[in-house]
This record gives structure tokens, C-alpha cells and sequence, in this order.
């Protein structure tokens, strides 16, 4: 399961040692926040793919892991089976075009992506999840209604 962390600044995506290793990356992706265009939740994310990896390690509709090139640009992905996932499209990214990841946590990102947050990275699943302030304006007491004179 990847890891999201999102800041004021950026998105990280945490890589465990055998994402690392099958994606052939030996950090994680970080994309700054001001390049993400759109979040899209996804059920089927095998269709999202497009060109080869290059390099990055796939075994048909079981895993897909790592970076794709075509003429359209690079993807970064990280697929699991048939899994609900979030394809996140980048614009002025040096790095990458798009990020297409397995998450459960996809709706939690959007809702994390629409609020401000604190310079330290955070799990975007705290962020979501956790209670936000909501302050409500002070009602006033209305003035009752004239009421039309009667003839």
C-alpha cells in the first residue's frame, strides 16, 4: 500500500523497499503541489496506462510498477491488480505528466488537496479525516414581516 503525504508545498509518495525496488527508484516521487492540474478517482486503472516501461516492472493485470514512457510523456505508476485507484495529472512537472497509483486512500487525497495544511508533511488520511474548524456566522433576530393593512 503506498503511502501519500502531502504539505503546503508538495505531494510525497512514501515507497516501501519492494516498491523502491520493482520501480526501479531509489527514492520517493515528489511532485510539487502548484503542478497538480487534476485528481481523478478511478476503479480500473490498467486503463490509464499508456506507452512502456522504461524502467519499471509489470506482470499483466497482477502489478505495474514503476516509470512509463510514451510520446504523450512519462507516468510514474504503481497499480495493484484491479483496485480503486487516483490518477493524478501534472502540468510543468519536470519529471513526470501523470501519477497513477493503487490507493484506498483516493478520495482521502482530493479532500486533502481542497485544504490548507501545515508546512510538515502529514498522511493525507490524518488530513481527511481529521475534524475541521468550522466557524458559523452569529444569526441576528429578524424584524417580523409588515403585514399588508386589511379594508
Amino acid at each position: 500500500m503506498v503511502t501519500l503525504l502531502l504539505d503546503a508545498t508538495r505531494l510525497e509518495v512514501a515507497l516501501s523497499a519492494t516498491e523502491r525496488a520493482l520501480s526501479f527508484r531509489r527514492d520517493s516521487v515528489r511532485v510539487d503541489r502548484a503542478h497538480i492540474r487534476k485528481v481523478q478517482l478511478v476503479d480500473d486503472p490498467w486503463t490509464w496506462l499508456r506507452g512502456v516501461p522504461s524502467p519499471g516492472t509489470v506482470v499483466p493485470r497482477t502489478f505495474a510498477m514503476g516509470l512509463w514512457r510514451s510520446a504523450s510523456g512519462d507516468d510514474f505508476v504503481l497499480v495493484r491488480r484491479r483496485r480503486a485507484s487516483v490518477v493524478v495529472d501534472l502540468e510543468g512537472d519536470p519529471e513526470f505528466q501523470r501519477l497513477i497509483l493503487t490507493t484506498r486512500h483516493g478520495l482521502a487525497l482530493v479532500q486533502a488537496l481542497r485544504l490548507e495544511v501545515e508546512d510538515e508533511p502529514v498522511d493525507v488520511v490524518e488530513l481527511a479525516t481529521s475534524e475541521i474548524p468550522v466557524i458559523r456566522p452569529t444569526r441576528t433576530p429578524r424584524a417580523p414581516a409588515a403585514r399588508p393593512a386589511q379594508a
